[in-house]
């Protein structure tokens, strides 16, 4: 049973910075690529940025891309998402993702993802 646990989420003012957190326990946090999404009410989970297993090779959506900063500590079985220079659109429950299986690389599907965390929200006010 894997157990994600999200945090650092918070209200910050645009142009700030915040930096999330997912712990992970249960499994080999390092045979499996990460991932963060979020959601918004009304609104399906959007992918927000992914790695691979070693931190190696990263994936953005092209509405993070360059404020954004994913990262990860295996030997803390921990993921990171940098936040900065942040905009009110970035408003969201901010969820971090562990893929279903092993050994993959980066991936940007909600369907690759099988284990959630239960979400941090993070508000930009302007």
């Amino acid at each position: 049973q894997v157990q994600l646990v999200e945090s650092g989420g918070g209200l910050v003012q645009a142009g700030g910075s915040l930096r999330l957190s997912c712990a992970a326990s249960g499994r080999t946090f390092s045979d499996y690529a990460m991932g963060w999404f979020r959601q918004t009410p009304g609104k399906e989970r959007e992918f927000v940025a992914a790695l691979s297993r070693g931190g190696a090779v990263t994936v953005y959506a092209d509405s993070v891309k360059g404020h954004f900063t994913i990262s990860r500590d295996n030997a803390k079985n921990t993921v990171y998402l940098q936040m900065n220079s942040l905009k009110p659109e970035d408003t969201a429950i901010y969820y971090c993702a562990q893929t279903k299986r092993p050994y993959t690389g980066p991936r940007s599907a909600v369907t690759d993802f099988g284990s959630w965390g239960q979400g941090t929200q993070v508000t930009v006010s302007s």
